[in-house]
């Protein structure tokens, strides 16, 4: 039997998609069931899959995340290196999948980076982005000490901060994961920004 071939009742992934993921090469068949299994037969606008390695100390961590785009939700799919302390004496992945309906995204953020934007060419966009997706899961504070604006005060003035929604952030880079990667990731901004504003 085919490794990449689904069980008989789970829905078959678009070409592009399987060649996607099998392409980012973790654990492929693993990384397609665990997508077609949350997919629930509803067909897919537009997708992203992004590799990401990782060094912890002495060992090479490797983390998949597929985003899949519905006509009512946002598929997050997630394949890592589960971590054993003390290490397993086997590999062992965790893969967890989350269901947002579009109603919930609350916004899509890209951040660009421009080199040299003294030469920027209209319509390159930069060599890098981060895709930042919230839908109210994880909010981020950030506090610093806060300050007047007196120079010898010695006072404690509390703290000041931020809370930022970053449910998922995906840094994509041309030179990193190739200039398909990158255009695959504007797109689907694109696509789910649209989507966001229809939903």
């Amino acid at each position: 039997m085919d490794p990449m071939s689904p069980a008989p009742d789970a829905p078959v992934l678009p070409a592009d998609l399987t060649a996607a993921i099998v392409r980012a090469g973790y654990y492929p068949a693993l990384v397609a069931d665990i997508v077609a299994a949350a997919l629930v037969h509803e067909p897919i606008h537009s997708h992203l899959v992004h590799l990401e390695t990782t060094f912890d100390r002495d060992v090479v961590r490797r983390h998949i995340t597929v985003l899949v785009l519905t006509p009512t939700r946002l598929l997050i799919a997630h394949a890592d290196d589960h971590a054993d302390e003390p290490p397993a004496p086997q590999d062992v992945a965790t893969a967890t999948t989350e269901s947002i309906p579009l109603s919930a995204v609350r916004g899509v953020m890209l951040t660009h980076v421009v080199e040299s934007p003294s030469t920027y060419v209209p319509g390159s966009l930069g060599r890098e982005i981060t895709l930042t997706l919230g839908w109210g899961t994880v909010a981020r504070l950030d506090l610093v000490p806060a300050s007047c604006a007196d120079p010898d005060c010695e006072a404690d003035h509390g703290y000041e901060g931020t809370i930022t929604g970053d449910d998922i952030a995906l840094r994509i880079s041309a030179a990193a994961d190739g200039e398909d990667a990158l255009a695959q990731a504007l797109s689907f901004a694109r696509d789910l920004s649209a989507a966001l504003g229809q939903a």
